[in-house]
């Protein structure tokens, strides 16, 4: 189980890399990150740099 990090306006996440279902840009620059049986996260920054974010994240060392 691997944890990524993910900024928010309104505070930053913390989630399961396995988790992330599916991303979607969303107004003023922000994405939303669909989670696998839960609620979309609402997330700064556009949709490429979070999904390469991500990646990087689920696929680095540690």
């Amino acid at each position: 189980m691997k944890f990524i990090s993910l900024k928010s306006r309104g505070g930053n996440y913390l989630v399961i890399a396995e988790n992330v279902a599916w991303l979607r840009d969303h107004e003023n620059g922000q994405t939303q990150v669909g989670m696998v049986g839960g609620a979309p996260l609402l997330v700064a920054g556009r949709m490429e740099d979070i999904a390469a974010a991500i990646l990087e994240q689920a696929n680095g060392a540690g």
